[in-house]
């Protein structure tokens, strides 16, 4: 027990220092991160259901938001589950929908002023599962604070061919000529019917678990991000890992393919 209060009291220490260093740095607006590794972290502590791993790395979420609002993130995107993981046998894909249910509405219900929005296929969850986060979210519109964004059923893939399709979809309703937006269809068309289409592309993207690839994530607005891969299992991230990818973040010289 005096181990882990003296740890604590260091990594406070220790938190505040990089805060500091911090301060007149470059930070990016919009982080997205990735929240791999939760299964790992559940065996790797011993428990025999991985679920725990996710409760865990559920229940981490507000805190790092919070961290994001200390550090004066204005934009986050969280990857709680893909498209692909829909895939999974429902006696896996259950229950962890369950827990992202918990964690959206415990985010949403937090005496913050977060404003969440879910983002993803929708329409490929279960009824269910669509109507309680929508539900969720709804609980926090008309706040100002921190723009939250949590991918659920999200595919970066998918999410452009959905964004070609709203943008036709949109053009012919208004009675435009379908042949008319092929021939002036551009970035921006696409830009524009993403399922986020406010706030600044993603600036930086974080990867735990020691992973190294993107898998698809946020394809279209990652296209100038800086990425930043930590061995760190996601329940196991703390505020110190995050001031770390801040500080690696500060001293990148983006150039935006220029």
């Amino acid at each position: 027990m005096a181990y882990r209060a003296l740890r604590a009291a260091l990594e406070a220490v220790y938190v505040k220092r990089l805060a500091r260093k911090l301060d007149g740095k470059p930070r990016p607006r919009h982080v997205a991160i990735m929240l791999d590794g939760n299964r790992r972290w559940a065996r790797g502590a011993g428990h025999d259901d991985v679920r725990e791993g996710y409760r865990v790395g559920g229940a981490k979420v507000g805190d790092f938001l919070r961290w994001c609002d200390a550090a004066d993130i204005e934009h986050v995107t969280l990857w709680m589950l893909s498209d692909d993981n829909l895939h999974r046998p429902p006696a896996e894909l259950g229950p962890l929908l369950e827990i992202i249910e918990e964690t959206v509405a415990s985010i949403c219900a937090a005496d913050e002023d977060w404003r969440i929005e879910v983002i993803g296929a929708l329409d490929l969850l279960p009824g269910e599962t669509s109507r309680s986060l929508k539900d969720a979210v709804a609980r926090t519109t008309g706040r100002t604070g921190l723009k939250v964004d949590v991918a659920v059923g999200y595919g970066g893939r998918r999410e452009i061919i959905d964004a070609v399709r709203s943008a036709f979809d949109k053009h012919i309703s208004a009675g435009g000529d379908p042949r008319e937006l092929a021939e002036n269809f551009d970035l921006q068309h696409i830009s524009d019917n993403l399922y986020s289409p406010a706030g600044p592309d993603t600036d930086f993207i974080i990867r735990t678990s020691g992973e190294q690839r993107l898998s698809g994530f946020l394809l279209w607005q990652s296209a100038y991000a800086e990425v930043h891969f930590v061995e760190v299992l996601w329940p196991a991230f703390r505020q110190i890992d995050l001031l770390r990818a801040l500080r690696s973040y500060a001293v990148r010289d983006r150039r935006y393919g220029r």
